[in-house]
């Protein structure tokens, strides 16, 4: 038994922290290479896991004692106030999961964000808003996904650039933005996102994924319901009540959507809006659902290049 633990964020009063319960231990990727082959088998591996429901679990944080019990899928939240206040910065958590003998079975390290309380706050997708992926097209989606590793993924032109300048826009390299990383991808790939994050020195943040998939529902990964989407981003905005937020995404599925219908709910938590033009078609409903965030007030940017959206950062002193 197994239990895995992902970056947690949250305030003083307002802490969570997501994990997994497996079987047998998730595998660990120590090397890279451009075989085809091996990036295969190493991307399969990650799908070929055995999530356990109905196990307690519990964390050490600090001075306190944090329980709960794992979902059907495997899955487990643990939500806490804590008993003082939190500096900003990131904490360090034990989770254990529980055997039958009520003795621990497995044991993981896991963070706690605590962002700084700086002006701006982003939340991000990932496939084909940051990293090139094809999402409008389920064939040349798994070959990126199968023929390269996270190191040799790719990421749109100048987007590590725009992002680091965002970090530190109106704040300090001693108390950065927060950025939040929400996407459609499985927990599946959580590892490997963060490889590539580093690989590519991008901002360090919270990944909110979606729902585990084992191995015969790969074929399905990214495809999920994308209204999950809209609520872990919600939860985001009401976490940070003092903050306001720019949101990323690109128009190959929901994401213009999405973000019209969260405008719709708190537009005023609600700085800026961009969106990246990857596919043609999309480009007239993108340009609607963005024209209704603007008639809230909120900036909009419909971009192909991300020195477009740089520029337009600038304009609108972001920057």
């Amino acid at each position: 038994m197994e239990v895995k633990g992902y970056h947690g964020y949250g305030h003083t009063h307002n802490l969570v922290v997501y994990g997994h319960v497996f079987a047998d231990k998730p595998p660990v990727r120590t090397s890279y290479t451009n075989n085809i082959f091996s990036n295969i088998f190493q991307l399969l591996k990650l799908f070929f896991v055995k999530p356990l429901a109905g196990v307690p679990v519990r964390m050490f944080w600090q001075d306190q004692l944090i329980t709960g019990l794992t979902e059907p899928d495997g899955f487990f939240k643990l939500e806490w106030k804590a008993s003082h206040e939190v500096a900003a910065g990131w904490h360090p958590a034990t989770i254990e999961c529980m055997g039958k003998d009520k003795k621990p079975a497995g044991k993981a390290d896991a963070l706690v964000f605590i962002p700084h309380s700086t002006q701006f706050a982003f939340i991000s997708d990932i496939d084909d808003t940051i990293m090139i992926s094809h999402s409008a097209t389920m064939r040349k989606r798994l070959v990126e996904l199968f023929v390269k590793n996270p190191r040799t993924r790719t990421t749109f032109e100048r987007v590590g650039e725009h992002y680091a300048k965002l970090a530190l826009a109106h704040t300090n390299p001693q108390t950065p933005n927060p950025f939040f990383y929400v996407s459609s991808s499985e927990w599946n790939l959580y590892d490997y996102l963060h490889e590539f994050f580093d690989h590519n020195k991008l901002p360090k943040g919270t990944f909110l994924l979606n729902q585990v998939k084992r191995w015969y529902q790969l074929f399905k990964t990214g495809k999920t319901k994308h209204e999950g989407k809209l609520i872990r981003i919600v939860r985001i905005l009401k976490a940070f009540p003092k903050q306001r937020f720019v949101l990323f995404g690109d128009n190959t599925q929901k994401d213009p959507a999405i973000y019209a219908k969260l405008v719709e709910r708190m537009p005023d938590r609600i700085h800026a809006v961009y969106i990246r033009n990857i596919v043609p078609g999309h480009e007239a409903g993108a340009r609607l659902h963005l024209q209704r965030m603007a008639r809230a007030g909120v900036q909009t940017c419909l971009f192909k290049h991300s020195s477009e959206a740089i520029a337009h950062s600038a304009e609108i002193g972001l920057l």
